[in-house]
């Protein structure tokens, strides 16, 4: 039997509806909604990573582990919260799965968990982290969850850690990476100058079987296809939907200006700010990474273009909210 944390996030559902294409037996927990469509088609449990017994009973005649639950927040507020799942839910994903004898646990950790270079520098796994005031709260709370899996591994633990760059996939379009592609269908006209990876979610999802499947043990591996500017992948995406491309430059002034705004706006809204100063600031940082590692490992891997997948998504998004 294969437990799934996070069932119902964009990796987490993608994860699942793979392993049931394979025949896998598999049961997720969720914290809030279900996916409709995968609502039958598995054992759904009801639980939060931070309640102990829950997570044990979840986890009886479990074999196999993807902890793909966590908080993505670059909101300040959230600072507290992301030590609480990132960290300590981590934790207690280890020690149940120790507990429990769990064969194997593949862990979702990110590129942010590797810290940050100067500009220009490739970033691969050797890098040793900084508790630099470079890094984001989000990144020094992965970093910090990779540490208890390393900790489980020490304890016996078998496990391997994946650090995807910026995952592309068509889910809910309000919320993380595919909200781009809402804003850019939208007309949305700013760019940025900034850098980043950018990797496919069922390319993720065929690192984590492998991971899982293969000998590797005490790993961690880099996933991420493409080192792009936000600049080409707004343009793909704007083509990709027959809208204008953005054409209005985001200096860093005007990052500075626009996140202090949204930080005022959060203040009376008591919403979650659009921006913040971490997002501005990663917005117009240019970071590479390192994916050679994997593809020495995984010598028949092969990732798909970042062009190709946004067409995928794109066509994707049409169908699932009618878009003309």
């Amino acid at each position: 039997m294969i437990l799934v944390t996070g069932g119902s996030g964009l990796l987490g559902s993608h994860l699942i509806e793979e392993l049931l294409r394979r025949d896998f037996s598999v049961k997720a927990i969720y914290h809030k909604n279900i996916p409709p469509h995968l609502a039958n088609k598995l054992e759904w449990v009801k639980a939060d990573i931070l309640d102990v017994p829950a997570l044990e009973a979840a986890m009886e005649n479990v074999d196999q582990v993807y902890h793909c639950a966590g908080l993505v927040s670059f909101n300040p507020a959230m600072k507290k919260m992301l030590h609480k799942v990132n960290v300590e839910g981590t934790a207690n994903v280890v020690n149940v799965c120790i507990e429990k004898k769990v064969q194997k646990l593949v862990h979702v950790s990110s590129v942010a968990a590797l810290g940050r270079l100067r500009e220009g520098k490739l970033i691969s796994e050797r890098m040793k982290w900084s508790m630099a005031t470079s890094n984001s709260e989000y990144g020094k709370t992965k970093y910090l969850g990779e540490m208890e899996v390393w900790r489980g591994i020490g304890e016996g633990l078998n496990a391997v850690i994946i650090n995807p760059s910026m995952i592309l996939g068509a889910g809910d379009w309000n919320t993380g990476t595919t909200a781009f592609f809402k804003k850019i269908y939208e007309g949305y006209p700013w760019y940025t100058d900034g850098t980043s990876g950018f990797v496919d979610v069922k390319d993720v999802v065929k690192a984590m079987l492998i991971c899982m499947r293969g000998t590797c043990n005490k790993e961690r591996f880099i996933i991420s296809s493409e080192n792009k500017s936000y600049k080409e992948v707004f343009t793909t995406i704007a083509h990709c939907f027959g809208k204008k491309p953005p054409h209005l430059k985001v200096t860093p002034f005007i990052a500075e200006v626009v996140w202090r705004v949204e930080a005022l706006k959060a203040l009376f809204t008591r919403k979650e700010p659009m921006i913040t100063k971490e997002t501005a600031k990663t917005a117009l940082t240019k970071v590479r990474f390192d994916n050679f590692r994997f593809l020495t490992y995984a010598v028949n891997f092969e990732y798909t273009p970042i062009d190709k997948t946004i067409e995928r998504i794109c066509a994707e998004l049409k169908e699932k909210y009618n878009l003309a």
